[in-house]
């Protein structure tokens, strides 16, 4: 795919991770907006990034991956800006077993089933999209036992599965679809049978 000229969502983007892929997309001269919850830290990273890589290239929207209509706001958001959206990374996620076991479950999973849903109604070709990737950030505990951290693992595995059951969908390429799953640093799995 040709990043040049694309527009791509990155949620989690002020963390370490997100920073990185929302880099490394402004490097291929992709605009890319930030989507997070820590409005502090979104808000330096805009004014960062745009110095570096230019205005018009990056942006910062406050997003809760667990709210809804929140979520569909923000991507609205970017849609109206720019037209459209190319490329959803939905890399959001949290690790810590003494946490809220729903919270957990709303960020890993539930946030990357929201982000992916809002960005496959908008780009699929048989409703007037224009085609793209979706891109669900995993981990290792999605595809290994990994017993310290069982619940996070749970969610992990729990993205490798929406990501692989949706790649299979025998008209993902006539909907200009590709599904891929990246296990944190590098894109590990690509289940994806379309093109985009």
């Amino acid at each position: 795919m040709q990043i040049k000229g694309k527009v791509a969502i990155v949620t989690g983007g002020a963390g370490v991770l997100g920073q990185a892929m929302v880099r490394a997309l402004l490097e291929k001269e992709a605009k890319v907006c930030v989507f997070d919850i820590n409005a502090a830290r979104g808000a330096e990273i805009e004014a960062s990034l745009q110095s570096q890589f230019g205005g018009g290239q990056a942006s910062f929207s406050l997003c809760d991956v667990t709210d809804e209509k929140g979520f569909k706001e923000a991507f609205d958001g970017v849609v109206a800006r720019h037209g459209r959206v190319d490329i959803m990374v939905n890399n959001a996620g949290i690790v810590n077993e003494r946490m809220d076991i729903d919270k957990g479950l709303m960020v890993n999973l539930g946030g990357t089933i929201r982000g992916s849903n809002l960005a496959i109604k908008h780009m699929r070709k048989d409703q007037g999209g224009q085609g793209g990737v979706v891109i669900n950030v995993s981990s290792i505990a999605g595809l290994e036992p990994f017993y310290r951290v069982p619940s996070y693992a749970a969610t992990k595995h729990g993205v490798i599965g929406f990501t692989r059951s949706w790649a299979t969908n025998p008209h993902v390429k006539e909907l200009g679809l590709r599904f891929h799953v990246s296990k944190e640093h590098s894109c590990c799995c690509d289940w994806s049978a379309g093109g985009g």
